[in-house]
């Protein structure tokens, strides 16, 4: 072989080999290219990612989630406990333990009478639990000295209603839509329905307010006594 074909053959192998390391150095930037494309790709899509697993969460719970009742106002025929269910279904009513011993009987006997305090009585449905602020009117110079007074006077001082418990009242299912007002206007005394108020010191549940009761008054004082007279 001459020395001209055998240089000829070096050089083209050495080309060969040149042109074989640069396209491996291509291949590994664009694979590097490549890559970092990718991480990019992963780093944005992360968040993105989280921010809708988050949003899907709280679809659910939005969805899922019961909305609050109020039982007040609401109608269910379940109850909160078993032992609220027997009770109205026997129509027992537990005891109310007032937060203050409020004395009914001295107040009538210093000639007060019920609307002094029970203001909404002779204007609509509910009589109406007095403020603390209608106490004070009184009990802002009258005994002050005594504890219960005292006691009413730091609700006042703190700017709390007095949270007394309700003494009569029907369960939301009986559907008794019971209105004070036309009782007062036919003078119905208090006392027919609430029982001897004035010999009472704290008010207590002394007349049962069943469907029976109702109607024999309703038909002795020949007042309407079809069912949509009480029930809704």
């Amino acid at each position: 072989m001459s020395l001209r074909a055998a240089l000829k053959g070096c050089a083209t192998g050495a080309g060969v080999a040149a042109r074989l390391a640069a396209g491996v150095v291509i291949a590994q930037a664009f694979r590097a290219g490549l890559a970092a494309r990718l991480a990019a790709r992963v780093l944005v899509a992360q968040p993105f990612r989280a921010a809708c697993a988050a949003l899907m969460v709280a679809l659910v719970m939005a969805c899922g989630a019961p909305p609050p009742v109020d039982h007040a106002t609401t109608f269910t025929p379940a109850h909160r406990t078993t032992g609220e269910a027997l009770s109205h279904f026997f129509n027992t009513h537990p005891t109310p333990v007032q937060p203050i011993a409020f004395p009914h009987k001295t107040h009538i006997a210093k000639q007060a009478v019920c609307t002094d305090c029970h203001e909404s009585v002779e204007k609509g449905p509910i009589a109406g639990i007095p403020s603390v602020k209608t106490c004070m009117i009184c009990h802002s110079q009258i005994a002050t000295d005594r504890p219960l007074i005292k006691e009413v006077t730091a609700y006042s001082e703190k700017g709390v209603e007095i949270p007394w418990k309700r003494v009569y009242g029907f369960p939301h299912e009986a559907h008794v839509r019971f209105n004070h007002a036309p009782h007062i206007r036919a003078s119905v005394d208090c006392k027919t329905c609430h029982g001897d108020v004035g010999n009472q010191t704290v008010a207590e549940r002394s007349v049962d307010h069943s469907m029976g009761f109702c109607v024999n008054c309703h038909r002795e004082k020949k007042a309407p006594n079809d069912c949509l007279t009480c029930h809704y």
